[in-house]
């Protein structure tokens, strides 16, 4: 994974509506334009790192970068779970993202409990990685500073 960490900011956009509705998971999805800027060899699959409202509290964050298997999607997405509970949606804010690592490839499942499962389970392993020392420090990156009126997709 030589891209990582992986610097990443972008408007938070109505995805599927899967997220919090069928899986009680709610997610935070990029544009299609910000998809198609990912470096194209990031292999698709379940990742952890930090996550950014606006100008907001850092959060850990698991993330789906892919087809979804299990919804046979056609256009690739990028989907980030912010491990917090948020008050309200925030469709149309900057979500700025720092990718730390790679826990898993995308696979398909049996049921939707099998997948709500496994997505509990990459919550967890990502809670556990980020709080060694050397994810932790990512958390203060001054990426997480939003300023002013910036939307663009660098640091």
């Amino acid at each position: 994974m030589r891209h990582l960490p992986y610097f990443c900011r972008g408007e938070v956009v109505k995805g599927f509506g899967r997220g919090s509705k069928e899986l009680g998971i709610p997610t935070a999805n990029f544009s299609e334009q910000v998809v198609e800027n990912f470096p194209s060899d990031i292999s698709t699959g379940i990742y952890y790192g930090w996550a950014c409202v606006g100008n907001g509290d850092v959060h850990k964050m698991v993330l789906s970068i892919g087809w979804n298997p299990f919804y046979k999607n056609t256009k690739k997405s990028v989907e980030t779970h912010i491990i917090h509970t948020f008050k309200e949606d925030f469709y149309g804010e900057i979500l700025s993202i720092v990718i730390v690592g790679y826990i898993r490839p995308e696979k398909n499942f049996d049921s939707l409990e099998a997948l709500i499962s496994a997505i509990q389970e990459d919550i967890e392993e990502a809670k556990r990685q980020l709080d060694l020392p050397e994810h932790l420090k990512l958390k203060e990156d001054n990426f997480f500073h939003l300023p002013e009126g910036k939307t663009v997709n660098n640091r």
